[in-house]
């Protein structure tokens, strides 16, 4: 059965979504993906199975673990030789040398680091800890692999494909975005973020646009995927709650050519790099 999370009435399918409404429905009871798993027809598969209804502008915000995990983005860290340079940061950071090998290796450049944190950009320009990669609800193979999982290698294609997928099933207008848990400069706690976007804008523009007195907004820009990204995953949870995808409704959205690396500051911008 679907697990929903509702900030509505239930969802009515008309021409004028309503600008004041939002629906989520995750899908529970979803498979454990495998490498090599056809995610469009497992997923598919859920939502009929669970009488969940896709009405024109549905989003379907998917966590990157399964993403990663059915594009095989395994590494064993028993295959990894550590460099110099990652055996002279594992000693600072405090981290295995053979994962602070892979996080390199996935990485363009270390933002910074001390005790128990390393923080780099990843080779697709987020920045975050570790590179994203991660062991946690990675089910044991039986070999007694020390396995981690890595980001999918591109995930606004990624999404670019699942969206033509579900569209050509659905015979509507689909949005799909690849969210993943990040923590933030700031404040405490992690939010979830959007690493691939298809369909929807990124970031909607609003610069130009009037505020609630007629002044013009001069630097108003939403990061639109993000918002999304951090409401499906209210739904999702952080642990064993099972349930990897959300259909987001009631949202109005234009169809945008822009995927998830809008959502990226460059480093001569950002005051923090």
């Amino acid at each position: 059965m679907a697990s929903t999370f509702s900030l509505s009435s239930e969802q009515v399918p008309t021409e004028d979504v309503l600008q004041n409404s939002l629906s989520l429905i995750g899908l529970s009871d979803m498979p454990l993906i495998m490498p090599g798993d056809d995610l469009v027809s497992v997923i598919i598969d859920r939502i009929e199975q669970s009488a969940t209804k896709v009405f024109e502008g549905d989003i379907f915000v998917i966590a990157q673990k399964i993403i990663s995990k059915a594009e095989n983005c395994y590494v064993d860290l028993r295959t990894i030789t550590p460099s110099s340079k990652a055996l002279e940061l594992a000693e600072i950071v405090e981290k295995d040398p053979c994962l602070v090998e892979v996080i390199l290796s996935e990485s363009s450049d270390v933002v910074a680091y001390r005790q128990g944190v390393l923080i780099v950009t990843h080779r697709n320009g987020y920045v975050m800890a570790n590179a994203g990669v991660d062991a946690s609800n990675l089910e044991p193979d039986g070999d007694g692999s020390e396995r981690v999982l890595l980001l999918p290698l591109d995930a606004d294609a990624s999404c670019a494909h699942l969206r033509q997928a579900f569209e050509n099933h659905f015979g509507c207008r689909i949005g799909v975005i690849i969210n993943d848990s990040v923590g933030r400069p700031w404040r405490n706690g992690s939010v979830s973020l959007a690493l691939g976007v298809s369909g929807p804008p990124a970031v909607w523009d609003r610069i130009g646009q009037q505020d609630l007195y007629g002044r013009e907004l001069q630097v108003t820009q939403i990061g639109f995927a993000d918002q999304i990204a951090a409401a499906a995953a209210l739904v999702m949870g952080e642990g064993a709650e099972g349930i990897p995808v959300v259909k987001v409704g009631n949202l109005a959205w234009e169809t945008s050519t822009t995927n998830g690396r809008q959502l990226l500051r460059d480093k001569k911008q950002d005051l923090f790099r």
